[in-house]
C-alpha cells in the first residue's frame, strides 16, 4: 500500500488518519470509476513507477481513476497520471473515427466523476468535426434541403449518380454508429455543436428522426416520452426548411399518443404553423386526446393556423400560400361538420380561424354549414344566428345561391341577401358592359385622315380616345374585329338579364311561400285553441 499512497493522495489520507491502529486495515473505495478494469489499469500504473501507456481505449478510465484517487502533482508531482492523461485527451482531434466511438462509449459506461463532464463533449465536439471534414472533403456532400438542384445536376451521369448515392451511404453511415451510443442528454449536446460547426441540417433531422425510430423499438414508455422530447427539443434548434412538414406531423401523432409535456408540445406545433401551406387534409385529421371531446382535434388545427399566421404577418408573404390554406381550412371544416360533438363556438371559430378577405369563395363554407345545421337540430336561435352571419354572401356562386334560397334551414332574411348579393354582382357586370360599349362606336363615325407622304396615318377615334394607325387595311380589320365582338357582348347581355329575371321571379316566389308557411304557422294553434 505505501507504493499505491506515493501516488494516490486519497489512499495517502486513509492511512495517516488510521496510523497507531492495532489490527490490520481494509479499505473499501465506493463507486469508484470504471470498478475492477480501472483499478488494475491504476496498478499497473503504480507499480511501474508511474508509467503507463495511455491510449484512446483507457485514457477516459485513468483520468477518472486519477480524479477520484487525487492523483494530482501535489502528491507525485511531474509524474502524476491526472495530468498525463490530461495531456493525452488534449490529442484526441488525431484519434481514429473508431476510437472517438470506444472513448465516448467507456466514458458513459463510467461512474460519473465531479469536474468530467466536459470529456464527452470533447467527444462529441471531435465527432462533429470529423463529420464537417468528411462532408467538406467531398465532392457531392448531399443535402436534403435541397436535393433538387443534385438530383437536376447528375441526373445525366450515370457515374455520378452512383458517386452520389454512394457519398449519401457515407454522409448517413454515423447514424447507426451514434445511434446506440447516445443517450437523449448527449443527442441534445449533439445537436447543439452541429449547430455551433455549421454541419448539414437536413441530415441532421434524418438523424433525430432515425434515432428515435430505433430507440423506439426496445424502449418503455417513458423512454419513449423522454427520447420524442429531445428530437423535439433538438429539431427546434435547425433551420426550419430542412424539415419537411410531413415529418412534422409524424411526430406530433407519437407526441400525443405518449402524452408528452405541454411545453414541448407548443414548441412542435410552433415548427408546425408556419409550414401548414404544405399540410394535406390527413395530417390535420388527428384525433382528439379526451374522449369525451370532439372527434378530432379542434383546437390544435385553430392552434397552427395562429402561429400560421403570425409566422406570415411580415412583409413578402406569398398570398397564394395564404388561398391555399384557406381552402385547406375549408376542407376540414367540411370533414368535422357532422360531429355531433362539435360545439358551435368551435364551428364558428374554424370559420372565422382565417381573414375574410383571403377567401374567394365562400362555397364550401356554405355547404359545411349546410351539414352542420341539419346535424345539430337542437342549436339557439342565437347559435343558428351567427352560424348565419359568418357567411360572405357576395362570395357565394349562383349554383350555390340557388341552393341556399331553397334551404328550410336558412331564414329568408338571408335567402334574401344571397340574392340581393347576386344581383349586384349581375349590375357591376351590365354596368362594365356598358363601359365598354361607349369605347366602342360604329364603322360609320370613324373619322380617317391621309398625309401627303407615301407614309400616311389614318386616325380612328373611339369616344374621345384617338388611336393612330398605319394603313387602311387595318382600319377595316379592326373595325371587323370590334364589330364581332359587341355583337359577342350584346348577346351576353340579353343572356344575362334573362337569369336576372329569372332569378328575380324565383326570389320573389321563394319569400312569398316562407312568409305563408311562417303565416300558416302562426295561425295553426289559434285553431287548436
Amino acid at each position: 500500500m505505501n507504493i499505491i499512497s506515493s501516488y494516490c493522495g486519497k489512499i495517502r489520507n486513509l492511512f495517516d488518519k488510521s496510523k497507531g491502529a492495532t489490527t490490520n486495515l481494509k479499505v473499501i473505495l465506493h463507486d469508484f470509476p470504471g470498478g475492477p478494469k480501472s483499478f488494475e489499469l491504476i496498478l499497473r500504473f503504480c507499480y511501474n513507477k508511474g508509467k503507463i501507456v495511455i491510449n484512446p481505449y483507457n485514457a477516459h478510465r485513468l483520468l477518472c481513476a486519477a480524479h477520484y484517487l487525487e492523483m494530482n502533482e501535489t502528491i507525485s508531482g511531474p509524474h502524476n497520471l491526472l495530468e498525463q492523461t490530461t495531456k493525452s485527451i488534449e490529442e484526441i482531434k488525431f484519434w481514429s473515427w473508431t476510437e472517438l466511438l470506444s472513448a465516448l462509449k467507456i466514458s458513459l459506461n463510467l461512474a460519473p466523476v465531479s469536474g468530467l463532464s466536459h470529456i464527452h463533449q470533447k467527444c462529441l465536439d471531435s465527432i462533429v468535426a470529423r463529420l464537417v471534414f468528411t462532408c467538406e472533403s467531398s465532392q457531392s456532400c448531399p443535402s436534403s434541403s435541397s436535393p433538387e438542384s443534385s438530383v437536376l445536376r447528375l441526373s445525366t451521369d450515370s457515374k455520378s449518380t452512383e458517386s452520389l448515392r454512394s457519398a449519401s451511404l457515407r454522409s448517413t453511415r454515423w447514424f447507426e454508429d451514434l445511434v446506440n451510443i447516445l443517450t437523449p442528454s448527449l443527442v441534445k449536446l449533439l445537436v447543439k455543436l452541429i449547430v455551433l460547426h455549421k454541419f448539414d441540417h437536413g441530415v441532421t433531422s434524418r438523424f433525430l428522426f432515425y434515432y428515435q425510430k430505433s430507440r423506439f423499438l426496445n424502449a418503455t414508455p417513458d423512454e419513449k416520452r423522454e427520447i420524442t422530447e429531445t428530437v423535439i427539443d433538438s429539431l427546434s434548434l435547425l433551420d426550419q426548411s430542412s424539415v419537411s412538414c410531413k415529418s412534422l406531423f409524424g411526430i406530433l401523432r407519437v407526441a400525443l399518443s405518449l402524452n408528452i409535456k405541454k411545453i414541448h408540445r407548443n414548441v412542435l406545433e410552433r415548427m408546425i404553423g408556419p409550414q401548414l401551406d404544405q399540410a394535406t387534409l390527413d395530417n390535420l385529421l388527428v384525433p382528439s386526446p379526451h374522449v369525451s371531446s370532439c372527434l378530432y382535434d379542434v383546437n390544435l388545427v385553430l392552434q397552427l393556423v395562429k402561429y400560421f399566421l403570425t409566422a406570415k404577418s411580415g412583409p413578402g408573404i406569398h398570398i397564394s400560400k395564404l388561398k391555399k390554406v384557406a381552402r385547406l381550412i375549408d376542407s376540414y371544416v367540411a370533414e368535422v361538420a357532422p360531429d355531433l360533438r362539435l360545439k358551435p363556438c368551435k364551428f364558428l371559430a374554424l370559420v372565422k380561424a382565417l381573414p375574410e378577405p383571403i377567401r374567394d369563395s365562400y362555397d364550401d363554407i356554405y355547404h359545411a354549414v349546410d351539414i352542420y345545421l341539419q346535424v345539430h337540430t337542437g342549436l339557439s336561435h342565437e347559435e343558428r344566428t351567427s352560424i348565419f352571419n359568418s357567411l360572405d354572401y357576395t362570395k357565394l356562386s349562383s349554383e350555390s345561391c340557388n341552393h341556399l334560397t331553397q334551404n328550410d334551414k336558412f331564414p329568408p332574411k338571408f335567402a334574401t341577401l344571397a340574392l340581393k348579393a347576386q344581383q349586384l354582382k349581375l349590375e357591376n357586370l351590365f354596368r362594365g358592359m356598358d363601359t365598354q360599349k361607349r369605347f366602342i362606336l360604329p364603322p360609320h363615325e370613324l373619322v380617317s385622315a391621309e398625309t401627303n407622304d407615301e407614309r400616311y396615318e389614318q386616325v380612328v377615334i373611339y369616344a374621345e380616345q384617338v388611336v393612330p394607325y398605319e394603313g387602311k387595311e387595318d382600319i377595316f380589320n379592326e373595325n371587323e374585329k370590334m364589330k364581332s365582338h359587341l355583337e359577342g357582348m350584346q348577346w351576353r347581355v340579353v343572356e344575362l338579364e334573362k337569369v336576372c329575371r329569372k332569378m328575380q321571379a324565383q326570389m320573389t316566389k321563394i319569400l312569398k311561400s316562407k312568409l305563408s308557411r311562417q303565416a300558416s304557422d302562426k295561425s295553426l294553434p289559434k285553431l287548436c285553441s
